[in-house]
């Protein structure tokens, strides 16, 4: 844990018992402060008191006189729609509202760091798709170079959850819009910013807000080396405003639509090869179309992003392309699950859009697709450009009937359940197919989210090749 410091013999008040408000709690006391908590929610309150926290109601007026500050979880609004009323209330008595991510950032660094042969580092990735695998491929990569590393914040564990920095330590951070736009303190040495679409947009007030929101990561004190995806206008401009001229190699640009050039650092995938560039020279090359555990052009911006921030830590081209090779890929994102006669078995229950539906049909040829669930608005009327590598869709779900009316000419089967169309598309599938479940839609009619539905795809694929 990283005790919290600043506050040693002050009142804190935590918002929200979720994991994060546990855990900064915890951290608050660890450090020395006196953490009063409160969560609307029963079940929670009861399990704080069983961890020995003491509860305060923060909706009473009179709670607000000697507390210094307010830590609130990421999924409480702040600002847009509207404050939360006990985030209200601490605004209007001058009380500073942060949260676990700004309390870590002031707290993990100590006086004992002098003492340190390598500096420990602080890597944070923010963006709307592909924070998850990039983070987590980050990670992978500098276990497989035999750096100290750990992974925490929006995956793994909560940031003032993991164990205090030692020697030559990077730590990963994937961190959220929630996340990144109400911290006090954002300073990591090496900040990501992977691709911008929108979202969430009702809790930041419209894009302009989300971006906002996102480039506060590059904003609050800034970090030492900036990797950032320019394939969005508001990527470009970032990369603009951080960079001090063409030749300023702080800043990494990447893409995965087109070659970039000039003097500075470049790092882009083209049909499925990443190169590295500097001052106008290549310097490295990495063959990505055969690597099972980042498929498709999404995946490759994440390699990209992944690959830059490495080579930020000193780790050569041939350790990076090597842990790419050993990556399986996160559980539920265009995850491999199996093969059996040449077809391959593909989970990507996390597809809960069309959007992120597109991408992973973009990732593979040949595809019987599993589809269906709980269908947002449109349906997959946008999806009919995606689909001239479908052999046939299996619709599941709520939404099976309504798909099947937006798929023009392609031949599909409505299968209701997910155990009849694994099996189905298994069987009429042939050497050099691959099954996808890519939904396109919510888990919430058949599953409680959609790792479950991810689980039992791979559950029943299991039984299928044996």
């Amino acid at each position: 844990m990283i005790p919290v410091r600043g506050y040693q013999g002050q009142k804190v008040a935590v918002l929200g018992l979720g994991r994060s408000g546990l855990a900064a709690a915890h951290a608050l006391e660890e450090g020395g402060a006196i953490a009063l908590c409160w969560d609307d929610g029963q079940e929670a309150r009861d399990r704080a008191e069983g961890q020995a926290l003491e509860l305060c109601d923060l909706s009473k007026a009179n709670v607000w006189e000697d507390i210094s500050a307010l830590i609130v979880s990421p999924g409480i609004p702040h600002l847009y729609p509207e404050p939360n009323p006990i985030i209200a209330r601490a605004l209007q008595a001058g009380v500073p509202v942060d949260n676990d991510i700004g309390l870590f950032f002031r707290s993990f660094a100590t006086e004992d760091w002098d003492g340190f042969a390598t500096m420990p580092k602080v890597v944070a990735i923010t963006g709307s798709n592909g924070k998850s695998t990039t983070s987590a491929l980050i990670h992978h990569i500098l276990e497989e170079a035999g750096r100290p590393a750990q992974l925490a914040g929006n995956i793994g564990r909560g940031v003032l959850d993991i164990d205090p920095a030692h020697d030559g330590e990077v730590v990963v951070l994937e961190l959220s819009s929630y996340q990144t736009e109400l911290a006090r303190a954002l300073t990591p040495d090496v900040g990501i910013f992977t691709n911008l679409s929108p979202d969430h947009l009702d809790r930041h007030g419209g894009m302009g807000g989300y971006f906002a929101a996102k480039r506060r990561l590059f904003a609050e004190g800034g970090p030492d080396r900036a990797v950032i995806g320019v394939d969005e206008n508001e990527g470009a401009y970032l990369a603009g405003q951080l960079s001090e001229g063409p030749a300023d190699d702080r800043v990494i640009r990447v893409s995965v639509d087109r070659k970039l050039t000039g003097p500075g650092w470049q790092v882009f995938a083209r049909k499925g090869f990443l190169s590295e560039y500097r001052k106008g020279r290549q310097v490295a090359s990495i063959d990505l179309r055969n690597i099972r555990g980042l498929p498709g052009s999404h995946n490759h911006q994440n390699a990209c992003c992944a690959y830059a921030a490495c080579r930020t830590l000193n780790l050569a081209p041939r350790q990076i392309e090597a842990a790419f090779k050993s990556f399986k890929g996160l559980p539920h994102r265009s995850q491999f699950v199996g093969e059996k006669d040449g077809v391959s078995f593909v989970n990507d229950s996390k597809a809960t859009n069309v959007d992120s539906a597109r991408a992973a049909l973009g990732a593979f040829k040949n595809i019987r697709w599993i589809a269906g669930g709980l269908g947002k608005e449109g349906g997959v009327e946008s999806l009919k450009d995606a689909l001239k590598g479908v052999s046939k869709a299996y619709l599941i779900g709520h939404s099976a009937r309504e798909f099947s009316l937006q798929l023009g000419d392609l031949p599909y089967e409505i299968c209701e359940t997910m155990e009849r169309a694994v099996h189905l598309a298994a069987q009429e599938a042939k050497a050099g197919d691959t099954v996808l479940l890519a939904p396109a839609a919510a888990s919430f009619d058949q599953y409680p989210d959609f790792e479950k539905r991810g689980e039992d795809f791979t559950r029943i694929v299991q039984t299928c090749i044996g």
